[in-house]
């Protein structure tokens, strides 16, 4: 039996949970009715997510990102939050030969500061903001070519087509995260935040 649970148990390796020190850097929402966002002091948040966002809601309609529904099926909303690093956004900027990306053009409402390679948090991971409120991740935002277009618009790319397609790859695993509201409160620009990160579990088999 010893055998037979060694034999099972050897293709996976358990990752302890930790927990990190950050700061909410930069705040931002966006009106209703567009993606791009704009700094802000706090965001006031719900169970729904950001009151007046424009990905706020306790669902959405899913898209390219979901192919096993069809388009537009209403499903759980679990992108209502976008956080993203100034180091992360410093390097895809780099690889598409601008000066920078702005996190509002991209639709990030976080600036997270403190947390190494923070695309890379597993989900699952909780946000323990000082004043209260809770976030907790979803997944890594998959890059598309919709931010692309902003960043090649709002950097005065020459070739705003090839900026959009050129994103997604320059991106990639660098984009940051998705986040829902777990505990509702408001957040403050600079606010420090606890953040808790769960044991994982690899498999190599």
């Amino acid at each position: 039996m010893q055998d037979l649970l060694s034999t099972i148990e050897a293709p996976v390796e358990i990752v302890p949970g930790r927990k990190l020190a950050a700061k909410a850097a930069a705040l931002y929402a966006a009106p209703f009715d567009h993606f791009e966002t704009r700094p802000v002091e706090e965001l006031r948040l719900g169970f729904d997510g950001i009151v007046g966002d424009f990905h706020a809601g306790a669902t959405r309609r899913s898209g390219g990102r979901e192919p096993w529904y069809p388009r537009g099926t209403e499903m759980r909303n679990e992108r209502q939050l976008s956080l993203v690093a100034a180091d992360e956004l410093a390097i895809v900027a780099e690889r598409m030969g601008i000066a920078e990306i702005k996190p509002e053009w991209i639709g990030a409402n976080l600036l997270i500061e403190g947390v190494p390679n923070l695309s890379m948090l597993p989900a699952g991971s909780l946000l323990f903001f000082k004043g209260g409120v809770t976030i907790k991740v979803d997944a890594q935002n998959g890059p598309c070519r919709i931010a692309g277009r902003s960043v090649a618009e709002n950097a005065g790319m020459a070739d705003r087509e090839a900026g959009s397609l050129l994103f997604p790859k320059a991106a990639k695993r660098l984009r940051g995260l998705v986040a829902w509201v777990e505990k509702p409160g408001t957040i403050r620009a600079g606010e420090e935040i606890s953040v808790r990160v769960p044991e994982q579990w690899i498999y190599r088999g």
